[in-house]
């Protein structure tokens, strides 16, 4: 087993070891996330996604593309190396690597995963869909409820206190 900083590659790696592993026959499972203050709710996506493959590589926004999606909020609030590191000790995750489009979709299309997990709350028609259909990837939609916390949830309850 890897230790959990060497789980942590560039995209480049990750397509050499996508490339290495479907030819063995291994299936492949994404998903993504800032991970920011990082809790149980992540664990059990992450637990949930790894079951459905192989291999699960983990896509972790980068500061860049949390500081644009979440714009006035503050975030991220941990910065993306430990964002990552937390992410990669995991023991369901295989790889990580940090991205900085705002939705997967580019390095959806290079990895091209047998699976790619979200959270139902986004639905079938989420961004994701569209470059998995291109070429037949799975969207595993996860419920809610089996996703119990969210990091907004646990910000509004620190603003709360």
């Amino acid at each position: 087993m890897l230790n959990h900083k060497e789980k942590i590659k560039s995209l480049d790696e990750i397509l050499k070891i996508v490339e290495k592993a479907k030819k063995e026959g291994e299936k492949i499972v994404t998903t993504n996330g800032s991970f920011d203050l990082f809790h149980a709710g992540h664990v059990a996506l992450l637990q949930r996604t790894k079951a459905k493959g192989d291999i699960l590589i983990v896509g972790v926004n980068s500061d860049k593309s949390v500081k644009e999606y979440k714009k006035k909020s503050g975030r991220p609030i941990i910065p993306e190396k430990y964002r990552a590191e937390v992410v990669a000790a995991i023991e369901y995750v295989d790889y990580v690597f940090l991205f900085d489009d705002l939705i997967p979709n580019p390095w959806l299309d290079q990895i091209r995963p047998d699976v790619h997990a979200n959270s139902a709350e986004y639905g079938a028609k989420c961004v994701e869909t569209e470059v998995l259909a291109k070429y037949g990837g799975e969207l595993y939609l996860i419920p809610k409820e089996d996703i119990p916390l969210s990091t907004s949830d646990i910000e509004a309850k620190i603003k709360a206190s």
